[in-house]
């Protein structure tokens, strides 16, 4: 079996038992419901406790169980074609040369962590149509300044 195949075992058996991605967060918990979702999907790999888990819940065999636990080859084409993922792909095309400028400004030389890393999507009520609340908070990564020398600083920290 590829982990295509379990990725589309999981989908059938979560439409044929009528579960919602929530009700199975909450059964396999341990993390983010962003990063079960995304194991489950193909795109993460779930600790053994959490794999286990998800096997239990799933009744996947034991070879489907430890296929959840193997780091997966992650990403996808680019650029995206489903409508929902290209807007976040068109929001960093458009926005990321701002952010970048806003995040250097602020802490230096350096990227956000896409691996430490959290994620919340939420939703806020409106009178004019429910909007989509993502908050992402990435550790600052500075960028190291290899061969530097006296003087020079060693990572890429904003300034004084």
């Amino acid at each position: 079996m590829k982990r295509e195949q379990l990725t589309e075992k999981i989908l059938d058996i979560k439409r044929e038992k009528g579960w919602t991605w929530k009700y199975i967060t909450d059964e396999i918990g341990g993390m983010s419901p962003v990063l079960v979702v995304g194991a489950l999907l193909g795109q993460m790999k779930l600790v053994k406790p959490l794999a286990r888990a998800a096997a239990e819940l799933f009744g996947l065999s034991e070879v489907e169980e430890r296929m959840l636990n193997e780091v997966p080859y992650r990403g996808m084409p680019m650029p995206p074609t489903d409508p929902l993922i290209y807007r976040f792909y068109e929001m960093v095309m458009v926005n990321g040369p701002a952010w970048k400028a806003l995040i250097e400004e602020e802490f230096g030389d350096g990227i956000m962590s896409a691996i430490d890393f959290d994620i919340d999507i939420g939703r806020l009520e409106n009178p004019k149509g429910d909007r989509v609340k993502i908050t992402m908070s990435g550790k600052f990564l500075p960028y190291k300044y290899y061969g530097a020398e006296q003087g020079t600083p060693e990572y890429g920290f904003k300034e004084a």
